[in-house]
């Protein structure tokens, strides 16, 4: 079972509080350091200083803001790895899978699985009202951000992943020693790190539905295939066909795309409609071809700790013998 990987360093929950605020310092401290420093040397004066995401693109640039930004996920990535090796001896192999190494096949399956239903999804919708949607595309700056965001896109959803569905996830089943506290935690707490985007300032909190959802559905993948291969797959996916495919002035990935959403933003049914359907199916078809079992057990059982010495008496260990009848 994949939470159970952490007894397999220590998992003193005191460490998990310690990483936390050292996996925060790397990503919301260090990792920020380059785009303060360019954002700074870029304004007259600090009056000046860009106020949300769209204004810090407009300054310096929609695909040197993209790279900046991406460079602190890169870093809290290493921060993560980091404290997991040092603070609880723990090996990347065991915060990715319970299984002996790391399965690239899944994450190869489910980034191409995902990547392809994105790109039809969006097409058709491009195909179906033109109105809302203009060509944006120019070669070199296209070309830019394509170079960006293939390599750094995903070190930006590994950290989500490895922080969340990983470490976080692993932590938390250990504290409340079972599987369905850890996923909903982690579900929310997902859906919260992105109250900050501009889409839910221009859709309202009803699209939190759809961050919520998601991670949800990340966590569910986790937990059945006792890894996180496939989520790992599926975010790098989502992300990195969203920014060469679509943008929009109120996206949190402003970028020289295909194509730009020209529409007026309005929360509707289409909000719903992974959640509550493709999602479902995508769970359907991993399930059938990974062979997935117990889902009640994976999903919300509880989680057995290892036998150490400690946890086992000495009338455990020692075999008794209180029949004296046949001493002299």
């Amino acid at each position: 079972m994949y939470i159970e990987e952490a007894y397999k360093g220590k998992y003193d929950f005191w460490r998990y509080i310690l990483g936390w605020v050292l996996i925060f310092i790397g990503w919301q401290l260090l990792g920020m350091i380059p785009l303060m420093i360019a954002i700074i040397l870029k304004v007259d004066n600090l009056a000046d200083l860009p106020k949300d995401i769209t204004e810090m693109s407009d300054l310096l640039g929609s695909n040197t803001f993209l790279f900046l930004m991406l460079i602190a996920f890169a870093i809290a990535l290493v921060a993560t790895f980091i404290t997991s090796r040092l603070i609880h001896g723990q090996r990347i192999v065991s915060l990715t899978t319970s299984r002996e190494k790391i399965d690239w096949k899944r994450i190869g399956y489910s980034f191409g699985i995902w990547s392809g239903v994105s790109i039809a999804l969006t097409l058709l919708d491009v195909f179906l009202s033109p109105e809302d949607y203009v060509l944006n595309f120019e070669l070199m700056p296209f070309l830019i951000l394509t170079a960006i965001a293939v390599t750094l896109i995903p070190f930006q959803t590994s950290f989500e992943e490895f922080f969340l569905r990983g470490y976080s996830m692993q932590g938390i089943g250990i504290l409340a020693k079972n599987r369905w506290v850890p996923l909903l935690v982690t579900s929310v707490v997902f859906g919260l790190l992105h109250l900050a985007n501009p889409e839910v300032e221009k859709l309202g909190y009803g699209i939190m539905i759809y961050y919520i959802g998601t991670g949800l559905f990340l966590g569910i993948l986790t937990l059945m295939d006792d890894g996180l291969e496939l989520a790992l797959g599926f975010h790098a996916a989502n992300n990195l066909t969203g920014a060469l495919l679509l943008t929009s002035d109120w996206s949190a990935f402003q970028t020289h795309s295909i194509y730009k959403d020209i529409s007026e933003p309005v929360l509707g049914w289409d909000v719903m409609v992974p959640v509550l359907v493709i999602y479902p199916v995508l769970l359907f078809i991993f399930a059938k071809k990974y062979g997935w079992h117990d889902w009640k057990g994976k999903l919300t059982g509880k989680l057995i700790p290892p036998i150490t010495k400690e946890s086992v008496s000495e009338d455990t260990l020692l075999p008794q013998n209180n029949d004296t009848d046949g001493l002299p």
